[in-house]
């Protein structure tokens, strides 16, 4: 760690924590030879570095002063991953609260006013920060036991101001650092899919989530945590073991709380598959791949260098006369694209980056808004593509069967190998609730399966859905129930909490806006009408004979990912689909061995929340598939899509 800077700055008199801070760096040597000393809370570092009076000193500073802590580093590491001050700032500033960062970001929110004389840092502070500060500079600090992936980063000690407590945290660069982050531009970038052994032919995936040398400290902490500032654990839960955790990000609806869990039958495992998914929503919620810049374009201009919007669905008129926040798309309105490459035609192809970061975007682009559907991590590109179109999939034909009203066939539960299902269905009865699996499989002969929990009581959390998708059925069943066993335990709760507002959306659909109103409208009675092609299955069959077919001819079976990856991708294509991955590894993933990407299907039905921003009615894909699967002879016409809010979680 350096313990001087060449270059000097502060900010003007007056301004709020100055006093303290110019105290302490004279304390620490003063300005001349001491350590650099900038303030954390009062400048926007995620902002204009115009803004920011310590924008030439930061990324250099060692001592970093907020209103309640110091914050000594970054030091050590193994200098494999360097991080520096402006990193720190960042990813402190991201875990402040939604109050404090609308003050600082915008200058909204509650009105607040610093103390003019705060924080009033005490002689035996100033001691103890100069003492933590020599021993981390003379490298007498050692970093804590934690994992070796863990210690491989800088660190940064944060001294309490009230109780001189001492803890110290592992830094991950941020890959937005102006300083360190990586540069360049965006470019095509070719995917070929490879070759990739699996460790059994029936797996689906090359390795555990637990041998990932996943940095758990560096993802969830209070001072530097990219994925927020810590995890929690619900031990109370009946059905699984849930780990979760969440962070603010900033989107096009300003600061949005993005949850991420792990659902699995031990806390261990569950952290682990909770890290992976947040790994895979910070990826996909805005590009982090260090590029600097993207290219904006008018669609008019591009020509077929890109994908047309419309083939992945526009919302109704009304919605674009109505909604303020959405415009229709203006082929001559310039936006940013990113590149994609069609596994179909093997050529790059421009994307709308509001089509593959659905958190960022501008208000030049606001012609929809996408969720993190077919977005997905894995340990190889590879892997993780083939769990994006597995999702991609699974969604569209639940959307199928629900807006087409369709009865399905319904597992028999009991049929299903091994005992995994056997003891979800006992977990899902002693909350006094009958479980249900149906295969919702349309034109496509990728297995998915549909969930269904009902009340046995017919008491508020009446009904409770999920899917899955997988190449073998069992294990799509068991992620159908496993997403319906998730909800189950806070549904009761959740719905009995919001009764009469849910009450109102059965009678007016347009008051369903969000995520939750989806799935909690369906816990009431009155929606029971719209479930009713579930509860009249065309007939319940085992499962041996019900996939017979895809377990003798459509499954691969040669224990190579490239196969089962290359059978979707042909599924899709044969249908009249292009296939398009956008990579979206962020630097923090790749040095755990980990890839994201985004998978787009012009044409499948995408997942929406909110009853006004629906594009899957209104698709021809909506119209066309059951006549493609062989189950009508005529394509759906207006008036039999059935237009209800879908129930999917």
């Amino acid at each position: 760690m350096t313990a001087t800077r060449a270059v000097r700055a502060g900010a003007p008199a007056g301004t709020p924590m100055e006093p303290a801070r110019r105290a302490l760096e004279q304390a620490l040597g003063g300005a001349g030879t001491g350590p650099a000393v900038v303030t954390l809370g009062v400048h926007d570092a995620l902002g204009p570095r115009a803004a920011d009076p310590f924008a030439t000193v930061r990324p250099g500073a060692t001592v970093h002063l907020s209103a309640r802590a110091v914050l000594i580093g970054p030091w050590g590491g193994d200098a494999s991953a360097p991080a520096c001050g402006q990193c720190l700032a960042m990813r402190w500033q991201r875990l402040r609260s939604r109050s404090e960062r609308d003050a600082l970001e915008t200058g909204t929110g509650p009105v607040t006013t610093a103390a003019a004389h705060w924080p009033r840092l005490s002689p035996w502070v100033l001691d103890a920060v100069a003492a933590l500060h020599a021993a981390v500079a003379g490298g007498e600090a050692g970093a804590p036991g934690r994992s070796a992936a863990d210690r491989a980063l800088p660190q940064v000690s944060r001294l309490d101001l009230e109780t001189l407590q001492v803890r110290t945290y592992p830094l991950a660069a941020d890959p937005l650092c102006p300083d360190c982050g990586p540069r360049g531009t965006d470019a095509p970038r070719p995917f070929t899919p490879r070759s990739l052994p699996k460790p059994h032919p029936g797996a689906q995936r090359l390795r555990a989530a637990s041998s990932y040398p996943v940095p758990h400290e560096a993802l969830a902490n209070p001072v530097t945590g990219v994925l927020g500032a810590g995890t929690w654990t619900n031990v109370t839960s009946p059905t699984t073991a849930p780990v979760a955790g969440s962070v603010f990000m900033r989107g096009y609806a300003g600061l949005t709380d993005v949850t991420w869990s792990g659902q699995a039958n031990s806390f261990s495992a569950s952290r682990d598959l909770a890290f992976l998914e947040g790994l895979e929503r910070y990826a996909g919620t805005h590009r982090r791949t260090g590029s600097t810049e993207v290219l904006t374009a008018a669609y008019a201009e591009l020509g077929d260098r890109a994908l047309d919007p419309a083939l992945c669905g526009f919302y109704p008129e009304a919605t674009y006369r109505d909604d303020p926040l959405v415009s229709p798309f203006d082929p001559e309105r310039p936006i940013p694209w990113v590149y994609g490459h069609s596994l179909r035609d093997d050529r790059p192809v421009l994307v709308p980056a509001r089509l593959a970061y659905y958190s960022a975007g501008l208000a030049a682009d606001n012609f929809v808004f996408e969720c993190s559907n077919g977005c997905a991590i894995g340990g190889s590109p590879e892997e993780a593509l083939l769990g994006a179109l597995l999702e991609l999939i699974e969604r569209d034909a639940f959307l199928l069967a629900w807006y087409g009203g369709l009865r399905l066939t319904e597992i028999d539960l009991a049929s299903v190998p091994g005992p995994a299902v056997r003891t979800m269905v006992d977990r899902a009865a002693l909350q006094g609730y009958d479980v249900h699996a149906f295969d919702n499989r349309i034109d496509l002969a990728v297995p998915v399966v549909t969930g269904l929990a009902v009340r046995r009581d017919g008491g508020p959390g009446l009904y409770s859905f999920g899917a899955g998708a997988a190449l073998d059925p069992a294990a799509a069943v068991e992620a159908a129930l496993s997403e319906v066993l998730t909800y189950i335990p806070h549904l009761p709760g959740q719905v009995a909490e919001r009764q009469a507002e849910l009450e109102a959306m059965t009678r007016d659909f347009s008051l369903v806006k969000h995520l939750k109103d989806h799935a909690q409208l369906y816990g009431l009675p009155a929606m029971s009408p719209y479930v009713r092609p579930y509860r009249e299955p065309l007939a319940v069959r085992p499962m041996e004979g019900l996939y017979a077919e895809w377990e003798e001819r459509g499954r691969p079976r040669t224990g190579d990912l490239r196969d089962d990856l290359m059978l979707c991708v042909d599924e899709l294509t044969a249908a009249g689909h292009d296939v398009i991955v956008v990579t979206q590894t962020t630097p923090e993933q790749r040095r755990a061995g980990l890839s994201t990407v985004c998978a787009i299907v012009p044409g499948l039905l995408p997942i929406d929340f909110g009853w006004s921003r629906q594009r899957a009615p209104y698709m021809p894909r909506m119209r066309t598939a059951a006549v493609r699967a062989g189950l009508r002879r005529e394509p759906l016409t207006d008036a039999e899509v059935r237009l209800v809010p879908h129930p999917f979680p």
